[in-house]
């Protein structure tokens, strides 16, 4: 489906107004070159860079959209009053935005987003943000003013970190970035390693975990001038009285589900699913191929498992069935063309270490490594592709929403149990990082923020906290997770059911609308009712694939015994070897995860691989 939006890319930068970098041009040339390299998995296609006297820009390409035109950085002039952007991101309402700026005496000489997001700010100022609807994290430089402005998307769906030492602003799509700057160390304290090992693979909002590293907000905008860094809030969620009736409701919703995915189809080049035959995917498919056989086109659908899963699945609470049936069913009602992608356990135990490149974090293990990889085969045959990501959290999908005690519990629902996060952790490091007291001090912080509504009894009131805790910490993780694996190989991934409009409009929704009669994600399945099988539509939750193969724990458990045989391992200073010997003689329980539905005894080894593989390729200084 043909459209005028960008593409996604890659971006960086940096500012100082007490330096002037055009004294040394080759030398911060060099700068924002090396910058550009470390992310140039973001946009293989294209890069540029900009160097004025007080800021540094510089940007890759992958190209989506309008090919030929939206080179960047790019810049308008009025008079003498020069503004520049680097974007990353997609716009899905350029042509309603474009219209507006027509209508105010406006041109443009291509058919790019990144511009119209430049005129808007040039007419409206950093407000202009609040006209998108996107996933997006841009950079506007408007120099008559010493203004360097980021911006990041409501939903946090685009990347954008930061850091500010010695009256220096770095910034870029990625951690990674940060430190190609000159004297900006990796670093780590005693909240980041309460942040690996209390939260991970999730990380408080706003934290960039390394020390003094940070993340531009969701629904937030940054001004950094001479006098320093301001936060600037523009969109949050607000809670309001339902007043819809019941079909009403069914009718609104799906509109919004059906509008959101037809516009993400925008793009000049061919696009595909991710397919679980779940209801989520399910419902991202069949739009899309429905869309497609109008033109007389076939979608690209693809599939994930792991070898032999067959042979070693083992149906749980969390994981109650496999997806090949499912995917089958799809496949053939809807006529796509698919394929099955598998990963081994030497493979996805080997991504372990690419996924943390590509997150600059310890991260969510197998879950993480296994989605890399599927990604780069992915990428092999599509540029762009649409998920079904977010409407579990949105639409009350997980356990946690349902279970009596998720209400009962003082900490996250996904991660309520401390204890199996500190078993191989050494004593020495227990007492020094209270993992205990910084976790339920983030949990309260985010819990208070909650925007109730007034009126609601203590059982909405706290199932509006836990859908709250959902989009703040779980959604961001998977998120993050999305597009660090997709991007890594310069693939686009989108997630329509994270469509703003959606998300503002399920959360007031009451629950009874939302899982009538207990039915899991009731309001969501009936907005699309005749567009899937029956067999799918009331499919059972079941998440991302994991192997239950015995032969992945053991190669996990004798890797990790191999790197504490290595006295020069870091992260010798932080577990205790006995511990974890006795960790791996104990047959895992696939059944209690420490982390989500997916994370449990194996993906505590491959997650301490990971954090020793962090610590030393960025070769991280741990400060206590």
């Amino acid at each position: 489906m043909k459209g005028k939006g960008n593409k996604l890319c890659g971006i960086a930068g940096f500012c100082n107004y007490n330096k002037d970098y055009t004294t040394e041009t080759s030398l911060w040339t060099q700068v924002l070159d090396n910058m550009k390299n470390k992310i140039k998995h973001r946009g293989p296609d294209d890069e540029g860079a900009y160097l004025t006297k007080h800021v540094g820009f510089s940007h890759v390409r992958l190209s989506i959209i309008d090919l030929a035109n939206g080179k960047q950085p790019m810049s308008r002039k009025i008079d003498d009053h020069v503004f520049t952007i680097i974007y990353n991101g997609e716009l899905y309402n350029t042509d309603e935005v474009r219209k507006d700026l027509e209508q105010k005496g406006w041109s443009f000489q291509t058919n790019s987003d990144t511009e119209v997001i430049l005129v808007g700010f040039m007419e409206y100022g950093p407000e202009s943000v609040k006209m998108l609807n996107g996933i997006f994290a841009y950079a506007i430089l408007d120099e008559s003013k010493d203004h360097v402005y980021l911006f990041r998307d409501r939903l946090g769906i685009k990347p954008l970190f930061y850091t500010v030492q010695s009256g220096t602003l770095v910034f870029g799509s990625e951690l990674k970035v940060l430190f190609e700057y000159p004297q900006i160390k990796p670093q780590i304290d005693k909240n980041g390693l309460c942040e690996i090992f209390g939260l991970g693979p999730a990380k408080t909002y706003g934290s960039g975990v390394f020390k003094d590293c940070y993340e531009v907000l969701p629904g937030h905008y940054t001004v950094y001038n001479p006098d320093g860094l301001k936060e600037v809030p523009y969109w949050k969620l607000i809670s309001r009285p339902h007043t819809d009736s019941y079909s009403e409701t069914i009718d609104k919703t799906s509109y919004l589900v059906m509008d959101s995915i037809k516009r993400q189809m925008v793009s000049d080049i061919p696009i595909c699913t991710f397919l679980s035959g779940g209801v989520d995917s399910s419902i991202v498919t069949a739009v899309c191929a429905n869309e497609l056989a109008k033109n007389g086109e076939q979608l690209n659908t693809f599939s994930f498992d792991f070898v032999d899963n067959e042979k070693y699945f083992k149906s749980n609470a969390f994981q109650p069935s496999q997806d090949r049936p499912y995917v089958d069913i799809m496949v053939k009602h809807f006529k796509t063309n698919h394929t099955y992608l598998e990963c081994s356990n030497e493979r996805l135990a080997d991504y372990l270490y690419e996924a943390v490149d590509a997150r600059d974090l310890p991260n969510m293990a197998d879950v993480e490594s296994s989605l890399l990889y599927f990604c780069s085969l992915v990428k092999k045959h599509n540029n762009v592709t649409l998920t079904g990501e977010c409407a579990d959290e949105i639409f009350g999908g997980y356990p946690w929403f349902h279970k009596e005690e998720s209400f009962q519990l003082h900490t996250f629902p996904w991660s309520k149990n401390m204890e199996p996060r500190k078993l191989l952790l050494s004593d020495e490091l227990l007492k020094e990082i209270d993992l205990d007291r910084y976790v339920i001090g983030t949990y309260e912080k985010s819990v208070s923020e909650t925007p109730y509504l007034e009126g609601e009894n203590l059982t909405e009131k706290r199932r509006r906290e836990i859908a709250y805790l959902n989009i703040k910490w779980f959604m961001v993780t998977l998120l993050d997770r999305l597009d660090r694996t997709s991007m890594y190989s310069g693939l686009e991934a989108r997630v329509p059911l994270a469509d703003h409009r959606i998300l503002e409009y399920v959360w007031n929704v009451p629950w009874d609308i939302k899982c009538k009669d207990g039915e899991v994600k009731h309001l969501l399945r009936e907005s699309v009712k005749g567009l899937l099988p029956e067999e799918i539509l009331y499919r059972r939750k079941s998440p991302y694939p994991k192997t239950y193969n015995p032969g992945y724990e053991k190669l996990l458990g004798d890797r990790l015994l191999t790197v504490l045989e290595d006295s020069s391992s870091p992260i010798n200073k932080l577990l205790d070897k006995k511990k974890v010997q006795n960790f791996i003689n104990t047959p895992s329980d696939y059944g209690k995860p420490w982390y989500g539905q997916l994370m449990a005894g194996p993906q505590m080894l491959a997650y301490m691989l990971q954090v020793n593989y962090w610590l030393e390729k960025y070769n991280i200084e741990i400060i206590i």
